[in-house]
């Protein structure tokens, strides 16, 4: 069953985005020392350590088909976490944060294919605020660098996590599913990161920055992800997400590198626009976008 007031899960959302936006520049300026896989696996590690610690049955209270599950949210979030880090390499947190957020595109042209559902026509205003605003803020010309087609290509990976989670979550198996996804990130890291050997940071201000990222924008940002997509459609979820990237420059411009443009304030404010549009359009029409799955 849903919460009564969905409102909730929506804050718990910007919650998250936050937290996310707030990794882009600390990332950026990190990888100028370590190798993206090195950082994600032991960024994901600390988290999954966390997790287990705080409650240890509770992934093996997971039901055989949660688990299932579980692993490919795991994997799908992995892979678009390493395309994702590799693209900001490329560009600049800024306009990696908002190219990120075109999954609030991805989302339910993939979920209307996937799962068959009509998107209400409120969505679809939504969907097209949020691209427009995404566009004024990070393209350049007509033309996409290696860093922005990464960014991009995660942001269709982050799309598919954001259905499953939307179809397969519930409060109960929030956390469990939330440690094993982590223990799969990890494992996905591990991986990426076996060809040039494994590096750890190198000074406290790094080892500061890799476990504020692992408990607040990971292991937390997760659980508390996982149960609000149990209470809102992943359409609705995903408009709300794109807050991250306007967090992601308002950090950027606040403690790293960036400063504020003409086009970050209209970009930025025609994704707000459009999350704002998500919470006074009748409840019906997003209600009825995409339907959670029942277990």
């Amino acid at each position: 069953m849903r919460v009564t007031h969905p409102r909730i899960a929506v804050l718990a959302l910007l919650a998250v985005a936050a937290a996310w936006g707030s990794t882009f520049f600390l990332t950026k300026d990190l990888l100028t020392r370590m190798d993206v896989a090195d950082y994600l696996a032991l960024r994901f590690a600390i988290a999954s350590v966390a997790l287990i610690l705080i409650r240890p049955p509770a992934i093996g209270r997971l039901s055989r088909l949660d688990r299932g599950r579980g692993v490919a949210l795991g994997i799908t979030y992995g892979i678009a976490q390493l395309v994702q880090t590799e693209g900001l390499r490329h560009t600049s947190a800024s306009v990696s944060g908002f190219v990120t957020g075109m999954y609030v595109v991805f989302t339910p042209l993939l979920a209307a294919v996937i799962l068959r559902h009509k998107i209400g026509r409120w969505a679809w205003v939504a969907v097209a605020l949020a691209t427009i605003g995404l566009g004024v803020l990070s393209l350049r010309g007509f033309s996409l660098g290696t860093g922005e087609l990464l960014t991009l290509a995660s942001a269709g990976l982050y799309a598919l996590h954001i259905i499953g989670l939307g179809a397969w979550s519930t409060p109960s198996n929030a956390f469990g599913l939330s440690s094993l996804q982590m223990l799969v990130i990890t494992a996905v890291c591990a991986v990426g990161a076996i060809p040039g050997g494994f590096t750890l940071p190198s000074g406290g201000g790094d080892w500061a920055a890799v476990v504020y990222m692992a408990l607040i924008a990971g292991a937390l940002a997760l659980i508390v992800q996982t149960w609000a997509q149990a209470h809102l459609t992943p359409t609705r979820a995903a408009i709300a997400m794109t807050m991250e990237p306007v967090f992601a420059s308002a950090f950027a411009v606040l403690f790293g590198t960036d400063s504020v443009t003409g086009r970050m304030l209209i970009g930025g404010a025609l994704v707000m626009t459009a999350m704002y549009l998500v919470e006074l359009a009748p409840r019906r029409k997003f209600e009825a976008e995409v339907q959670h799955l029942a277990q």
